[in-house]
This record gives structure tokens, sequence and C-alpha cells, in this order.
């Protein structure tokens, strides 16, 4: 479990690494333009002038970028305590309803009635829940007949397995690889840091998360977490 923490923390670095080389290549790139420019005689101080707007346009790209990572990682230290799993979907029910109303999308949850209590963050592992909800929701496409997802909480005295199951488009083979990887994407407008944190949160915890096809379309995601009473004796976890 070490080598695998370790292993979501160098993807981590690596993505970072590789969302800032952008703003901060632009950064040094214009900043040599501007040295060059007032290297001249009689040196014109309107295109100077615009490459310094360039320079710190490009210093807050990168400073937001840092600000939006710290804060998804921002309560990692926070103590643990051992909790319901039902108790922390509940708490998070209402607001999940509400997007789920907002895509007119059918929302079910199914919790058993019988599982052991675990040792979270529950904000984190709330964190971890709405991203995959949220992602669910989006698969749905609108041609979809009655569109629903479904959250669906089982498992036994060593392990609480919570599985989000949709029924949209799928993911691509392209993208499989590397859907848990930062700042990878599917969509126009996303961050590629939702599926990414929610790793890093589940085996911060321990845990693992993964996903399956389903064979009449759509996909499950799932995480499983240990009990609290059985961190040390639970058998190693298999794929759900």
């Amino acid at each position: 479990m070490q080598i695998a923490k370790m292993s979501a923390l160098e993807e981590m670095a690596s993505g970072i690494a590789h969302e800032l080389n952008q703003p901060i290549g632009a950064i040094a790139t214009f900043a040599q333009a501007a040295e060059r420019m007032l290297s001249k005689p009689q040196a014109d101080p309107e295109p100077i002038l615009d490459v310094l707007r360039h320079i710190s346009s490009e210093a807050m790209n990168a400073g937001q970028g840092i600000h939006r990572i710290r804060k998804l990682f921002d309560g990692y230290g926070a103590e643990r305590s051992n909790c319901d799993i039902a108790e922390i979907i509940a708490e998070l029910a209402p607001v999940l309803q509400l997007l789920a109303q907002r895509a007119g999308v059918q929302l079910k949850i199914s919790v058993d009635a019988t599982l052991p209590r675990i040792s979270v963050d529950r904000l984190r592992i709330q964190h971890v829940l709405f991203a995959l909800v949220q992602n669910a929701l989006e698969a749905i496409t609108s041609d979809i007949t009655a569109p629903q997802v479904c959250l669906d909480i089982s498992g036994d005295r060593h392990y609480v397995t919570t599985a989000v199951i949709d029924h949209g488009t799928g993911v691509s083979k392209e993208a499989r690889p590397q859907l848990f990887r930062p700042f990878f994407t599917t969509k126009i407008t996303g961050t590629g840091l939702g599926l990414a944190s929610a790793r890093a949160i589940v085996e911060m915890h321990d845990g693992t998360i993964g996903f399956d096809q389903l064979e009449d379309g759509g996909t499950r995601f799932w995480f499983r977490l240990p009990a609290a009473n059985a961190m040390d004796s639970a058998p190693e976890a298999t794929p759900a």
C-alpha cells in the first residue's frame, strides 16, 4: 500500500509540473524578449509594456493553478474518526439529489444495513463521493430514456465498498489507462483533478479505487475502504 501511495504522489507531482511548465515557460520567453528590447538604444516603451503585461498574466495563471491544487488537498492533516458510511452519505445526499435533479437524472441510493464502521476523514470521503456522482451524472446523455444513477454501498466485516453506477456513454479504450492521472480529462471544461484527487484520498485512507465497464453500457466506479476494526487483520483487497 505504501508503494501505491508513493505512486499516486509521484503522478500528482508529475501532473503539477506539467500544468505549471506552460506558464513558467511563457514567463521566461517574455522576459527574454523584454531584455532584448531594453538592450536596444532608444527602446520603444509600448511593446515592452505589452510584454510585461503578458508576464504578469502568465504569473497569475501559475498562481491560480497552485491555489486550486492547495485548496483540493487542504485538510489532509485532519484527524480521522470512526464513522458509519450511511451517516456520511446521508449528510451529502441532499446535495447529490439536487445535482441529479438539475441534470434530469434519478439518483437511487442503496446502503447495506449491516456494514462495519470505517476510520476516515469524513469530509475527504464526501469529496470522493461528490466527484464520482458528478462524473456519473455528466456521463448521462440526453437520448437515454429514464436516466438513472445508482449509489450502492455494500461490504463485509473487512471492507466497505461504495459504487456509483451509470448507464451513460462509458469510457473509451484510449482513456481508460489515464483516467485517474492528474490533469487528464475527456471534458472540454474539465480540470482533470476530480478523479486524481479521489484516488489520492482513497489511497491515503488505505483503500483502493477503480472502475468496471458494464456490458449493457455505462460504467461502475467504485472505491473500497477497510473497516475500522480490520486494519491489521483484513486480507488483501481484490477488484470489486
